[in-house]
């Protein structure tokens, strides 16, 4: 039996009892529950890369914000469905402040993080026009997103949006909006798992074929503000958050308070609308919902099936943040820089010992330093190489569940990987390559 960090029997063990036809083709979810097993059975603490789980505090003006409405007694009423009024007046506020848009208050709504957000999103954008199958991801992304659309019984196409940055994604886009099949489009940036971020040229192009083909964009701002290559901190100033929805009325916009405020725990989001896809009415939505207008389909037909309204406490926590942020007394940007300087040290730890960074460019520049970053090892599949990482203490996701093209990678989160840790992620790296050499 070989020697590895942890102990090979453990982990093959391990491995065999998975239910996993491939351990290194599992969700996300299967391969922290793969991580939680090892980890317990071993005794050793791992590198926790395989989850993008928050690893900051809780933004204080949340945290003061619920304390002080849970003592007012919210948490024995009901929340309206299209969310508490405050609430929704900060989010419009935040709309103009940090992305430079305006939109009604009543478009503006709570959900219970950016998943329910994009499934709600998916049951009334891919039921507005019959004629048409379903969505087109700009890969890589969240695999859970495509599960949701398997779950709605909804079609979806794909391609890595990579391969066609800048003037070449107007091309590609057309190869797909032209069958007349694509009813949303739906993308990160910052990406989740690459970490690029589309340009102002890109997301123009997106909106105006959005507009000229009908098609609704759901762009998901999950990591807001955190291209930490410039400075999105400051309320009412340029430079703004990018966003598409200056270039297109066609839009829903899921901002999480996740990552970007450190509020994972009470699990809730936004979802903005605009003015003009809210009021407009689609005569197909009423196979499903009590109305033909968007908005109100969206409120009373989607979000009303899935939760009947977010957690009463938990958007005062966010009303909180966000009147904080958008006053200028709360630096929510700050904050997750730490990600960004994690990010910087741990790349050097992998490149130093023979990995690469599969998606380091954004168009012409070096991709940023963030929440993610991607990996490979020569010689290695993504999926060999998340298993053969938990020899050695590691847990990752391979970019093949991510619909990446390079399936050769895996994507790593710093957030949970601790200060304390880097060196223990050096000596196990130094381990892995003395272990696998490369010619």
């Amino acid at each position: 039996m070989r020697k590895t960090p942890v102990d090979a029997q453990i982990v093959e063990e391990v491995i065999r009892t998975s239910c996993l036809e491939r351990v290194g083709k599992g969700s996300i979810r299967e391969i922290v529950r793969t991580v939680n097993q090892l980890q317990e059975r071993s005794g050793i603490r791992f590198i926790r890369m395989e989850m993008g789980v928050p690893g900051l505090p809780a933004a204080p003006p949340g945290v003061e914000a619920e304390i002080e409405a849970l003592k007012r007694g919210v948490a024995a009423s009901y929340p309206m469905i299209e969310g508490v009024k405050e609430l929704k007046e900060e989010i419009s506020r935040f709309a103009r402040l940090f992305m430079d848009i305006e939109v009604d208050p009543k478009g503006c709504l709570p959900t219970v993080g950016s998943m329910m957000g994009s499934m709600a999103a998916f049951m009334v954008v891919n039921r507005t026009d019959p004629s048409k199958e379903g969505t087109l991801f700009l890969d890589p992304g969240f695999p859970v997103q495509k599960q949701q659309c398997h779950v709605l019984g909804h079609s979806f196409m794909s391609f890595d949006v990579f391969d066609h940055r800048g003037p070449k994604l107007k091309d590609k886009l057309f190869e797909y909006l032209e069958t007349g099949k694509v009813s949303s489009i739906l993308y990160s940036s910052p990406n989740n798992p690459a970490w690029f971020i589309l340009t102002e040229e890109e997301l123009q192009i997106i909106g105006e074929m959005a507009t000229e083909y009908g098609v609704i964009v759901i762009e998901d701002l999950a990591y807001f503000g955190m291209d930490f290559r410039k400075d999105y901190s400051k309320p009412g100033q340029p430079p703004y958050q990018p966003t598409v929805a200056r270039y297109t009325d066609n839009y829903v916009l899921l901002v999480s308070s996740s990552k970007s405020f450190s509020y994972a725990g009470q699990r809730v989001g936004m979802m903005i609308i605009s003015d003009v896809l809210y009021n407009r009415r689609f005569p197909a939505l009423k196979r499903f919902f009590p109305s033909s207008e968007f908005g109100y389909a969206m409120i009373y037909g989607a979000l009303y099936s899935l939760s009947a309204g977010v957690s009463h406490s938990s958007q005062y926590a966010l009303q909180g943040i966000l009147k904080a942020a958008n006053d200028g007394t709360y630096d929510f940007v700050e904050q997750v820089r730490e990600y960004g300087r994690k990010a910087a040290i741990m790349k050097e730890i992998f490149t130093k010992n023979g990995f690469r960074i599969v998606y380091n460019k954004d168009v012409d520049q070096p991709v940023a330093d963030g929440f993610y970053f991607t990996v490979s090892y020569p010689g290695l599949s993504g999926v060999e190489l998340v298993e053969e990482l938990l020899y050695y203490g590691i847990g990752a996701i391979s970019l093949e569940i991510t619909g990446s093209s390079r399936t050769e990678g895996i994507r790593a989160c710093v957030s949970q990987v601790m200060p304390d840790q880097f060196k223990d992620l050096e000596k196990r790296l130094k381990w892995f390559r003395k272990d696998h050499p490369v010619a």
